[in-house]
């Protein structure tokens, strides 16, 4: 795999992309909420690769609009890992294609990887404010459970969420309430 991106290259990838400012800044929130959770999970010994997290949160969405332009926002991931892959970076692509929902449930972890950290970081924020799983799922409920199959599709997502809340924060040894204090 060729050298990541740095911050200053993300950027330029989601303003060639036409990523709107507040995608960008939400893009920039979850990789700082991501960047924590690696940190905090490295410092207990979980074995995983930071720059992976960092570049996968920077780049989660960079085909959000352009999905949502064509009538798919939920095909954002895919959309999203075949310009990643396309530009060199596989392992980064995997991350974002798995950025909503995982390959695997959540249960099916020992530990974190790369991919759990960042789809979880994702739901963690709110636009560009960090929040607890609750007021981001039911944001989520309120701006695309237009339907019984999307409010059960977003239910799972929330419970599966949950599961991934507990690995992390078991493992880092505080509760996700505290998430600021991985900033310190």
């Amino acid at each position: 795999m060729k050298r990541l991106p740095d911050i200053k290259e993300t950027l330029r990838l989601l303003r060639l992309h036409d990523v709107p400012i507040h995608v960008i800044r939400h893009c920039m929130k979850v990789r700082k909420v991501a960047d924590a959770l690696s940190e905090g999970l490295l410092k207990k010994g979980v074995v995983l690769d930071p720059g992976l997290v960092s570049c996968g949160a920077a780049l989660h969405d960079i085909a959000k609009m352009k999905a949502l332009g064509a009538g798919g926002g939920l095909r954002h991931a895919e959309l999203g890992a075949e310009i990643v892959r396309g530009l060199g970076w596989p392992q980064v692509a995997d991350i974002i294609r798995q950025h909503v929902v995982l390959d695997r449930p959540a249960s099916a972890y020992e530990v974190p990887d790369e991919a759990l950290i960042v789809n979880y970081a994702d739901k963690r924020v709110k636009h560009t404010e960090i929040v607890g799983l609750k007021e981001r799922f039911d944001d989520l409920l309120v701006r695309y459970g237009r339907d019984e199959a999307a409010i059960k599709r977003i239910e799972r997502l929330y419970e599966e969420s949950l599961t991934m809340e507990r690995l992390i924060f078991d493992i880092i040894g505080i509760g996700p309430e505290e998430l600021w204090a991985l900033w310190t």
